[in-house]
Parts: structure tokens; sequence; C-alpha cells
């Protein structure tokens, strides 16, 4: 028994499965590439860009993901109110690992 729990600990601490929880799920992804590929977007703009995410998915899951510090949210006290989303510097550094696991992938699916 304490051996697993040690176990789980190691896991827990591991940055490799850190850094897969913070980018895992459906929806962070193609977000992710989205503000990647047009810097910054407002609200309305993203949601467009990923086909099938509902209101509510896509609000929870930037509130998520500016909490993990991969996005920021920027809000103009402007009517009507204009809230922008873009990558913090830590997502831009996160898209060319990204970029490489999709090399890899296509490798093996064409092997």
């Amino acid at each position: 028994m304490l051996q697993e729990e040690s176990q789980k600990r190691d896991i827990q601490n591991c940055p490799l499965t850190y850094a897969m929880n913070v980018i895992s799920g459906k929806w962070r992804l193609p977000i992710i590439w989205a503000l990647w590929k047009n810097d910054t977007l407002r609200y309305n703009e993203l949601k467009r860009r990923i086909d099938g995410i509902t209101n509510m998915m896509l609000s929870q899951v930037l509130k998520e993901m500016e909490i993990a510090g991969l996005i920021v949210r920027k809000q103009y006290l402007e009517i009507p109110p204009r809230v922008e989303y873009s990558l913090t510097q830590e997502g831009k550094d996160l898209v060319p690992s990204l970029e490489a696991l999709a090399r890899w992938g296509k490798h093996m699916q064409n092997r």
C-alpha cells in the first residue's frame, strides 16, 4: 500500500503528467491553435472558429485555461463590453512542442 501511494505521488509530481493535464480535454488544443493562428480573438470570433463548442463549455474552458496561465483575458470598459483572448507567453511557448507532437502523430499515422 505504501508503495502505491509513493507511485501516485511520483506520477502527480511528473512534469510531463502535469503538462498533459494542463492541455488535456476536447477543446483546449483547438482553442490554443485558434489563438495561435489569430493572435487575439473576441469571444464570438473564437466560438465561430471552434466547431461544435457550446457557450457554456467555451466559457468554462477559457476560465480554466486562464487559471492555468495559458491565456489572458482582456476586458475593455466599453459599451457594449468587449473581451479579447490571447495566449500568454507560456501558451505561446507550448506551440512548438505541440507542432512537434503533431509531426510525430503524422509520422505514426503514415507508417
